[in-house]
């Protein structure tokens, strides 16, 4: 196994230690501070695995299946524990809708399925700039989301340096992110229509 696949397979690790810091059922020190720095870690992987397999010329079918699979895991298993923490917290200063997270993971599902679709008929679907804006803000309104929660477990002179405007700044991110998540993904299942439309 080359060395970004290695990269890929780890984000799903660090998925899972994200979510164990996250939910660890007895009282840890910094648990959201830990859970800040494993998703950023995974967000560097991702980063990273991608780059050296272009620079090395790395490319391989497992990447290009896993790759994607491992970041819409990544975001999405974020976006879903946020809807539990807002649960176990109600005067959470954010609060995470369930119906917002079935619009990010229905769009990440149907676009999945709509390339597996292509695939079967050897159509390959580029990304677009609109599904690159969305992936952007999906992970600046889980970090966002996540110093929230982390920014209290700090001292009180860097919590200061935060409480004050990340709050807003998260809801207005994720708000920006659930608009750009449906938008993106009508715009192109509508684009690519002829794919499924053929088929109906």
């Amino acid at each position: 196994m080359n060395l970004p696949n290695k990269l890929t397979v780890s984000r799903f690790a660090l998925t899972v230690v994200f979510l164990w810091a996250m939910f660890w059922p007895w009282a840890i020190p910094y648990r959201y501070t830990f859970a800040l720095f494993f998703f950023c870690l995974a967000g560097v992987t991702d980063f990273l695995d991608g780059r050296i397999a272009r620079a090395r010329n790395l490319i391989t079918n497992f990447g290009k299946l896993m790759d994607p699979l491992a970041d819409k895991i990544m975001t999405c298993s974020a976006f879903v524990a946020f809807v539990e923490s807002t649960h176990m917290n109600p005067s959470a200063p954010v609060k995470v809708g369930a119906w917002m997270v079935v619009i990010i993971v229905g769009r990440e599902l149907a676009i999945t399925g709509l390339r597996m679709l292509a695939a079967s008929k050897n159509i390959v679907l580029a990304a677009e700039r609109y599904g690159k804006h969305k992936t952007v803000s999906q992970i600046v309104c889980i970090i966002a989301l996540l110093v929230v929660d982390a920014c209290r477990e700090w001292p009180v002179a860097l919590s200061d340096l935060f409480t004050p405007w990340v709050p807003a700044f998260a809801e207005v991110m994720l708000w920006l992110t659930v608009v750009l998540t449906a938008m993106s993904g009508m715009i192109y299942l509508w684009r690519n229509r002829r794919i499924y439309l053929d088929d109906m």
